[in-house]
C-alpha cells in the first residue's frame, strides 16, 4: 500500500525500488529523504533521494553524510547515513511507506518516519546539484 499523505521535505521515508531494473540503477527497499515540495498536477509524484549505510569510496561532491539524531528502526538503523544525491529520482506515492517500529508485546503495531534537519536538507539539495552537473548553483541555496 503506500503513504496515504504526501510527505514534507526532509522526511526520510521508505522507499520500494522497483525489482525491475537495470544496473546501475537504484533497486531495493531502502531508506530516502524527501527533497522536493508538491507539485501542481503532480500529486503521486515525490522527488527523493535514497540513504545508505555504506560509506561511499571514494566521497565525491554528491555524497552527503548525514549524522543522524533519531537513528532509524532495523535493518537502517546507524548513526551516520549517506546520501546518494547522484541518484536523485520522482517515484509514485505508493513506492513510499513508513518505517515499522519493533513490536511491542501486547501492543499494536506502531509506525514512524525519520527527519533531517534544515541545514541537512539544504546540503543534501546542494549535493543533488552536483550530482547533476550544476554544482555552480549550490551558491544560490
Amino acid at each position: 500500500m503506500g503513504l496515504l499523505y504526501y510527505p514534507s521535505a526532509g522526511e526520510i521515508v521508505v522507499c520500494r525500488y522497483g525489482d525491475q531494473v537495470i544496473e546501475p540503477e537504484m533497486r531495493k527497499s531502502r531508506p530516502a529523504v524527501v527533497i522536493g515540495p508538491r507539485l501542481r498536477n503532480r500529486a503521486k509524484l515525490v522527488t527523493v533521494v535514497p540513504l545508505s549505510t555504506t560509506e561511499p569510496s571514494p566521497l565525491l561532491d554528491y555524497h552527503c553524510r548525514l549524522d543522524m539524531t533519531s537513528v532509524l528502526p532495523e535493518p537502517f538503523h546507524a548513526a551516520v547515513m549517506w546520501a546518494k544525491c547522484d541518484m536523485v529520482s520522482s517515484v509514485s506515492l505508493d513506492r513510499l511507506d513508513r518505517f515499522k517500529e519493533p513490536y511491542q508485546r501486547g501492543g499494536a503495531r506502531r509506525w514512524r518516519t525519520g527527519q533531517v534537519s534544515k541545514a541537512q536538507l539544504a546540503s543534501i539539495r546542494a549535493a543533488v546539484l552536483c550530482g547533476l552537473g550544476f554544482s555552480t548553483l549550490t551558491k544560490y541555496l
